[in-house]
């Protein structure tokens, strides 16, 4: 029988410990999970919604689940998801139009899109609270 290679020679794949995402790729599994993530905000608030058309002690019940620091991580969560996910969304349709898809050009504009969201946030933070 020839004397076959079985992949002795090979290099072996970067272990996960070595081997660094691109910041590109670690945005677009972020724009999935955040897609994914938006939906505990949503159901949190339909909740709360059915809940005021229930009853007053229903209401009050998960009015004060909202209103708890649990409620509110969930809520401020949901709202950088938001607008991680439509930032992201926005890059996209430049993507789709063939700009923005050079290297540093998508390195650029996934930190924009981290920086962006954050700050987003803090800014619809301080208006909510004001």
């Amino acid at each position: 029988m020839a004397d076959v290679n079985r992949g002795n020679n090979r290099p072996l794949s970067p272990h996960l410990q070595v081997y660094k995402l691109p910041i590109a790729a670690v945005t677009s599994i972020l724009t999935r999970i955040t897609g994914h993530a938006l939906v505990a905000g949503i159901l949190l608030l339909v909740w709360w919604l059915i809940a005021a058309v229930s009853s007053p002690g229903y209401f009050a019940f998960v009015d004060g689940i909202l209103r708890s620091w649990f409620g509110f991580l969930v809520l401020l969560g949901s709202a950088w998801a938001l607008w991680y996910h439509t930032l992201a969304g926005i890059r996209h349709l430049f993507y789709d139009a063939g700009k923005g898809m050079e290297i540093e050009t998508a390195k650029k504009s996934s930190w924009a899109i981290i920086i962006g969201s954050v700050v987003l946030t803090l800014i619809s933070l301080i208006l909510f609270l004001l």
